[in-house]
């Protein structure tokens, strides 16, 4: 009987909206089956409660996910993906080992919290993730 790992990778879920950002947290979080879950930190809307987006709370979200293995950080909307470029660009503000993931904010969300959950690399978190663009839903 294996371990459970004791780094997983951290995932933070960067929307426009807290209440959004949360809430695909609560459902990826549910969504695991069990067991050890990856860290998951919401950073949804802008540092007073409105709709935008804080790269304050991108990088205190990070911070608190961040194991060591690394973390997947998902975007919903387009100033949110050029928030976290730019903060990935500064190469400071954010935990060393810090991936932008181009997947679906919700399906991929879930994929790359179950898939972190299960011990996966931030490499095989990136690809379950980024796979949920493939997902059928007919």
């Amino acid at each position: 009987m294996s371990e459970a790992p004791t780094k997983l990778v951290g995932i933070v879920l960067v929307s426009h909206s807290a209440a959004v950002a949360e809430s695909v947290a609560d459902l990826a979080r549910g969504l695991t089956g069990g067991g050890p879950t990856a860290p998951v930190a919401p950073a949804g809307g802008t540092a007073d409660g409105g709709l935008g987006t804080s790269a304050e709370l991108v990088c205190a979200a990070a911070a608190a996910v961040d194991r060591g293995a690394g973390v997947a950080v998902l975007m919903d909307l387009g100033s949110a993906v050029l928030t976290v470029k730019a903060l990935l660009a500064e190469g400071d503000e954010l935990p060393g080992n810090t991936r932008l993931i181009d997947a679906p904010f919700v399906e991929g969300a879930v994929a790359a919290v179950v898939t972190a959950s299960a011990g996966a690399d931030l490499a095989a978190v990136e690809a379950a993730a980024t796979e949920a663009y493939t997902y059928r839903k007919e």
